[in-house]
């Protein structure tokens, strides 16, 4: 009998609907070690009154948790962060066991995310507004973030632990309350997580985890109760996300796709390069939105990086990931489904006509014969008009474009839809200044391979790879969970010898 999972709702975790007899009932989904391809729990599918419920335990809660100072959301985050530290390898383990991701990348994740419980422990500061003093005579002007309510996240499969926490500590240090729905492939972390709030002091209803599919994510985006939105995931749900979520006057952000590209330079250090693009290309087994996907190969660079780069895809420390396997760089992909989804990319990519210079798709890990793995795969001379150039495949799948020169590796990037991240390498510092000035991507690395920024910066993509005026984290993030509210006063001294009380134009 596999464990039922349930959901967070009020403080406390929640079963499933039960009929009447007390058996389960509604829909459930199977949740799986990738490893080892077998299902470890069941996860309930919440049904539209289950997700209201969790709303409603969020807007009980928002009143009196809007009204608590900001010192004492900030003190029970030092506590959070606190627990965290104290339960990593914990939560490490869980995230890798349920996801498939090698244990030392489920600790780089957790990390991330904690990073972002730190920066919101500083949220005194970061709600503080401003002062005018007689913008005319006898007036001042302030002003004030304050939040906007329930607040919800809907987060994907690749990153259970540092999405989510991109999220839910911003807002929750920002007054409001929070409803998450995690992706239904690997969510026990988010609910560990919610257990841990609560054992550092959040009262009951400021955080609910509700586990579902689009019948929850629907509920969310619909419920006139739920003032805003904030979605990670593909193109074209992120568009359903804010389109809806808009159409019923929340406020949403929503970050979508990706097609990250490194752009290498004839005078790169072929070493540092090689050994950066492979990390940031079969690390997590590509499973990641800043995942580098395209290789840019500018000028005579191009044939000695794909041999060096087919050397190292060949040899890649394939595992099951599993804390003590310190060596293992990457592990298996998260379902079945997905495997063959990016196996399905690459039989493409041959028959567009690539050169599929080093094969994963056979590969099997001996004593894990039925878990989810694919070796690294590495295609050269990849046109911009074939789709494993256009679309994100989401794998262990690396593509190399090769250009004559630097003006046409800006204009290759600068023409794809997808805007998320990119990276040049080059010990040439004009090149690279101009390349950040020039390209039209949100996120910008320079000899950094994955240019993720730390939390007290925001993190998001341009063109089709956000949707929404706000990106996530850092100081957007303060701004998106909060609205500006401006105050003019005046005070006069004898009020009833004030004639108007209308603005003075001088």
């Amino acid at each position: 009998m596999l464990k039922a999972l349930g959901h967070f709702i009020g403080g406390t975790m929640v079963a499933a609907e039960a009929d009447t007899d007390g058996s389960p009932c509604g829909r459930w989904n199977e949740v799986f070690e990738p490893a080892t391809g077998a299902a470890t729990a069941r996860v309930p599918l919440a049904s539209r009154a289950e997700t209201g419920k969790a709303i409603a335990a969020a807007a009980a809660a928002f009143p009196k948790w809007a009204e608590t100072p900001p010192l004492r959301r900030a003190r029970i985050m030092f506590k959070f962060k606190e627990l965290i530290e104290r339960h990593a390898d914990e939560l490490a383990a869980l995230i890798s066991r349920e996801h498939g991701k090698v244990f030392s990348d489920a600790k780089g994740e957790l990390t991330r995310g904690l990073e972002v419980v730190e920066f919101v422990c500083g949220i005194p500061q970061l709600l503080k507004g401003e002062f005018t003093e007689q913008i005319g005579t006898g007036i001042d002007s302030w002003s004030m973030r304050q939040p906007l309510g329930v607040c919800a996240g809907i987060t994907p499969f690749n990153f259970p632990a540092m999405v989510p926490m991109w999220m839910f500590p911003v807002a929750i240090a920002c007054g409001n309350t929070f409803v998450l729905k995690p992706s239904e492939r690997d969510p026990s972390t988010s609910l560990r997580l919610a257990e841990l709030l609560a054992e550092a002091g959040l009262p009951a209803g400021v955080f609910n985890v509700v586990n579902g599919d689009k019948e929850a994510v629907d509920t969310l985006l619909t419920d006139p109760r739920v003032a805003a939105v904030s979605f990670v995931g593909s193109t074209p749900i992120a568009e359903y996300i804010y389109a809806t979520g808009a159409a019923h006057g929340k406020r949403v952000q929503a970050l979508g796709g990706a097609k990250n590209h490194m752009v290498v330079l004839p005078d790169a250090d072929l070493e540092q390069t090689v050994d950066n693009l492979v990390g940031a290309a079969y690390g997590s087994a590509g499973e990641r939105c800043m995942a580098i996907s395209v290789a840019v190969a500018v000028g005579g660079i191009a044939d000695p990086l794909v041999e060096r780069l087919a050397q190292r895809a060949r040899s890649l420390k394939i595992g099951a990931g599993r804390r003590g396997e310190a060596d293992t760089e990457m592990g298996p992909l998260v379902t079945r489904a997905h495997l063959d989804k990016v196996r399905a990319y690459v039989d493409l990519g041959v028959a567009e006509g690539a050169e599929l210079v080093v094969d994963g798709r056979d590969f099997k890990l001996a004593g894990h014969e039925q878990g989810f793995f694919l070796g690294g795969c590495l295609f050269d001379r990849v046109r911009p008009g074939m789709r494993i150039y256009r679309e994100e495949i989401f794998g262990p799948v690396l593509c190399v474009v090769r250009v004559p020169d630097f003006d046409s590796a800006i204009e290759l990037i600068n023409a794809h839809e997808f805007g998320n991240g990119t990276a040049i390498f080059t010990r040439n510092g004009n090149a690279a200044r101009e390349f950040a000035r020039r390209i039209q991507v949100g996120m910008v690395g320079i000899n950094v391979p994955i240019p993720v920024p730390m939390a007290f910066h925001s993190f998001g993509g341009w063109k089709r790879s956000l949707f929404g005026d706000h990106s996530v984290h850092g100081p957007e993030g303060v701004r998106f969970y909060t609205r500006l509210k401006t105050v003019t006063a005046r005070w006069p001294t004898d009020i009833g010898s004030v004639n108007s009380f209308m603005m003075p134009t001088h």
